[in-house]
């Protein structure tokens, strides 16, 4: 199989001081392949799950139906910094300040559900048509609207109250600002707060039990198993329901053809959006039920 014909996901794990295009570029050399993408930037000195789109895969970048994420996060209590984290310029002590265990417990639930965040200054939103990290660069300080994020769980995995550091395990949503998240924790405990560390646990799905480091995926092409360890590209889409298509409907299907929704099996009540299969298992892509038009629409093939 040449390159150019793989497709899949590659789960690498990001190392620390790498932005996630940094990720693609370093895989374009490894693979020889330009047709590369990711599901969701990482910040650069976070690590963790990256998930990259191989081939036919990137297609997938703007609709996959799975958007939560998990974390791993170090914070010190007592500080804060221009950028909320330990890299970024000191700004403000509370040598006063001294949280308990029992403290951090008591105040981790205000944050639980659907929850206001501002943006941080270091990070890619754009206000206006320009990035606020450019901005920040400048020492330019903007007002920045807030927006809701959903934050599923926080749990602590670690405490050290001498030191006035902890390491929390969060679960959230898409768009999702951790650093923020704990700056906001800080201050609700009467002080500040930085992220010390990031590692990112699970995206899209996938976990660091399935990353690869580069040097796994070097070995992988050299030894030409790199197509059987890409993770196949339906796993994108597995919080969507399956439908099979029998023989003659898929030849339909792969003409672009719009099957009749009383003709096709498996279509439910309260979901519009399907993962397509040809009657021999082999993944189609995604197709919508327009329900006012009795139609299967094909959405985007991978095939």
């Amino acid at each position: 199989m040449i390159q150019q014909e793989l497709q899949g996901v590659l789960c690498i794990h990001k190392p620390q001081e790498f932005t996630s295009f940094d990720v693609i570029g370093k895989l374009r050399g490894i693979l020889k392949i330009r047709r590369l993408g990711h599901t969701g930037t990482l910040d650069p000195m976070a690590t963790g799950v990256l998930p990259v789109l191989v081939g036919r895969a990137t297609r997938a970048c703007d609709i996959l139906p799975e958007q939560n994420k998990a974390y791993r996060a170090g914070v010190r209590f007592g500080m804060e910094t221009d950028t909320e984290d330990i890299w970024g310029t000191p700004i403000a002590y509370y040598p006063q300040m001294h949280v308990t265990r029992d403290a951090l417990e008591a105040i981790l639930p205000q944050f639980l559900g659907e929850i206001e965040q501002v943006p941080p200054m270091y990070s890619a939103v754009s206000v206006d048509g320009k990035r606020l990290y450019e901005l920040a660069r400048k020492g330019v300080v903007i007002d920045r609207p807030s927006r809701r994020v959903e934050i599923r769980a926080i749990t602590i995995e670690a405490w050290d109250e001498v030191q006035q550091t902890a390491t929390l395990a969060v679960a959230c949503g898409k768009g999702t600002y951790i650093r923020t998240l704990l700056v906001d924790i800080g201050k609700a405990l009467g002080g500040g707060a930085v992220m010390t560390s990031l590692c990112r646990t699970m995206a899209n799905g996938f976990t660091l039990e399935q990353c690869h480091t580069f040097e796994e995926v070097g070995q992988m092409v050299e030894s030409g198993t790199l197509q059987s360890n890409l993770i196949p590209t339906d796993r994108l889409f597995a919080a969507l329901p399956k439908l099979t298509l029998s023989q003659k409907q898929s030849t339909l299907y792969q003409n672009g053809v719009k099957l009749l929704l009383e003709r096709v099996g498996g279509i439910l009540p309260d979901a519009d959006t399907y993962r397509i299969y040809g009657a021999d298992g082999t993944f189609f892509g995604i197709a919508h039920a327009d329900r006012a038009e009795g139609q299967l629409r094909v959405g985007k093939n991978f095939r």
